[in-house]
């Protein structure tokens, strides 16, 4: 009887655990794609290494996903630093659910399956175009209130392409795609954007069209010019007249409040980031702020973070900090300035010193007086290249000068 009693909970223990886990996504690489209106999707590949990590690739990004959790026959899927995640069901081999931000309401389909296919499938294995270069673009060029500039920069071997388009607030990350025939087709997923980009290519003219999601599109005409540049980043973001100097105080996430006038600001160079843990190219700028101030943390220089959360409560903002905080290894102080929203017009309210908040990311650059001294808006991330690697060279170099005053 004492044998039985024993065995009960056990069996119990064994049948309950396998009540709740799922068979593992089979090993391989994944094809999977967001619906993203009735007669458009967004590919993207993943390739599963383990039963709890697989890897979503994009161009030269590869991003280790191990946060994957199963319960009876639904596997989620959550990608580092971001909120993003997808749900789906597992059966006969395919995975069926959704793409899902909760703090934004919104959803997108997802389905994948395990395949050796391609991102994107092809008619014409001989292109008819070839993009490489830098294309002059406009995305909604009728619209006066929506249009705004941007720069292609891309690269093509054969049929695939891989570049990116550059704004005045940022770039739009790792697309990876195709060019059959004449149309160009790009897209990248990273858990926090879905981008899918399609174009006609004519000679030296493009005509396409951007998709963000499900929730929104926008047309964009480019056309080919080797020496356009975008406007200096450093020109767009300034303090109004009578000011020279940047005040605040917001909290951080232990509920401190931090101003810059604390005794760790004082007699410092401070580079104040404007940001949001939900953007990607704040992402970006993040790791490499991140790894350079730990380069440098002899030096006399602080970093400081004002974070605009669209999450709709103040603790799940905070958690969204602290998630990209311990993602990243972030050493600095990230400052809750704003919840609820990330609206921009909002943001400027909160430092009226600004002219205008145009961009997340948006640096500070702030000398041993507390004087402002530079402000750059948007950032040139990794997936620009050259751009990318001109920033850090400026940065570093501007910074020293403060540095050595």
């Amino acid at each position: 009887m004492m044998r039985k009693l024993i065995l009960l909970p056990i069996l119990i223990l064994v049948f309950g655990c396998n009540l709740n886990r799922s068979d593992a996504l089979p090993e391989g690489v994944w094809r999977a794609e967001l619906q993203l209106t009735d007669t458009e999707v967004l590919p993207f590949n993943f390739e599963v290494t383990s039963r709890d990590a697989l890897k979503i690739s994009n161009a030269d990004e590869v991003i280790l996903v191990t946060d994957i959790t199963y319960s009876h026959d639904t596997i989620v899927i959550k990608t580092p630093v971001f909120e993003g995640y997808i749900k789906a069901v597992l059966k006969d081999g395919h995975l069926k659910g959704s793409f899902v931000k909760e703090s934004l309401d919104r959803v997108v389909s997802f389905s994948a399956e395990l395949s050796n296919k391609d991102r994107f499938s092809i008619k014409n294995e001989t292109p008819s175009q070839n993009v490489t270069g830098n294309w002059e673009t406009v995305f909604s060029p009728n619209s006066e209130e929506d249009k705004y500039i941007a720069k292609g920069v891309f690269e093509q071997n054969g049929t695939e392409v891989t570049g990116t388009f550059r704004t005045t607030t940022g770039d739009y990350r790792y697309l990876e795609g195709v060019m059959d025939g004449d149309i160009m087709k790009l897209s990248t997923f990273d858990g926090a954007h879905a981008f899918l980009f399609t174009a006609t290519v004519k000679d030296s003219t493009m005509n396409g069209k951007f998709y963000s999601g499900n929730h929104w599109e926008e047309p964009f005409i480019a056309k080919r010019n080797e020496t356009y540049e975008l406007p200096s980043a450093n020109d767009l973001t300034f303090l109004k007249k009578g000011y020279d100097a940047l005040e605040f105080t917001f909290p951080d996430t232990d509920s401190t409040q931090v101003s810059l006038s604390d005794k760790r600001f004082r007699d410092k160079v401070v580079i104040v980031q404007i940001m949001g843990s939900w953007c990607p190219n704040c992402l970006d700028e993040s790791k490499y702020y991140s790894e350079y101030y730990s380069n440098n943390a002899k030096k006399d220089i602080e970093f400081v973070a004002l974070a605009f959360e669209y999450a709709k409560s103040k603790d799940k903002a905070f958690k969204s900090i602290k998630r990209l905080k311990d993602d990243v290894g972030i050493q600095y102080p990230i400052l809750l300035a704003q919840y609820g929203s990330s609206d921009k017009a909002q943001a400027q309210e909160k430092l009226p010193m600004l002219n205008h908040v145009l961009s997340y990311p948006t640096s500070i650059y702030i000398d041993k007086k507390g004087k402002v001294r530079k402000i750059h808006t948007g950032f040139n991330g990794p997936a620009t290249g050259e751009k990318y690697i001109e920033f850090k060279a400026e940065f570093e170099s501007f910074v020293d000068e403060l540095l050595a005053e």
